[in-house]
């Protein structure tokens, strides 16, 4: 079934990354090397490589392939890069990511996620992945600042916090909108200590970004 995987992933890139204009041949690359399936339930791994989202429990999904090839490659990533991302979920967009900067420090919400994403990490093999158990709103400034930040949940505004732990120059993606699964997406360029620079990139459809002080919240 290994060499299925590998047809179904290479059809992925040329199918639904390449013809809709993605053209960064890292993140293509990254995007034909980290096996999908590996990052979703057993019963759905037949539907792997589909052009949509999966379930992965928690009412959680695994992104479709092309968005998160499209936030990946919004980022803008170096290999000497530090990143954040907000929303571990299965642990795949962090490790597409792990393969195109230098460290991903990603936060989630949901226990017994954190804990099926960390054993499929290491397995994996992505030792420069750290996965948090914790409040994504407000980021982890341990770390700050991030050359990067992806948010793969969509917020009802641009957390403040994520914004404080922008390096200069950095990037951050993030679906922003009031109604849930009715985002704007948006790539945020910090231009110094005070100014930011924002630029629309599509309609989208993101769970909800649970704001820091709901009961239970990221």
């Amino acid at each position: 079934m290994g060499g299925d995987y590998e047809k179904l992933r290479s059809d992925m890139v040329s199918r639904q990354l390449r013809r809709r204009g993605l053209a960064d041949e890292r993140v293509l690359k990254a995007m034909g090397t980290v096996p999908r399936e590996f990052f979703v339930p057993r019963d759905y791994r037949r539907y792997a490589y589909d052009d949509g989202p999966l379930p992965i429990g928690e009412d959680q999904t695994i992104s479709q392939p092309y968005m998160v090839a499209l936030m990946a490659e919004q980022l803008t990533l170096l290999d000497t890069d530090s990143v954040l991302e907000i929303g571990t979920g299965s642990g795949y967009a962090a490790a597409v990511i792990s393969l195109l900067c230098a460290k991903v420090y990603t936060i989630e919400r949901h226990g017994s996620l954190v804990a099926i994403a960390r054993r499929r990490l290491q397995l994996g093999g992505y030792e420069n992945v750290e996965v948090l158990h914790g409040n994504g709103y407000h980021g982890w400034s341990e770390h700050a600042p991030y050359d990067a930040i992806l948010v793969s949940a969509g917020g009802t505004e641009v957390p403040h916090p994520l914004m404080e732990q922008l390096a200069i120059g950095g990037r951050l993606v993030i679906p922003v909108g009031k109604q849930p699964g009715h985002q704007r997406l948006l790539r945020v360029r910090r231009a110094n200590d005070s100014e930011y620079k924002q630029d629309y990139l599509g309609e989208v459809a993101f769970v909800p970004l649970i704001d820091a002080d709901a009961e239970g919240s990221a």
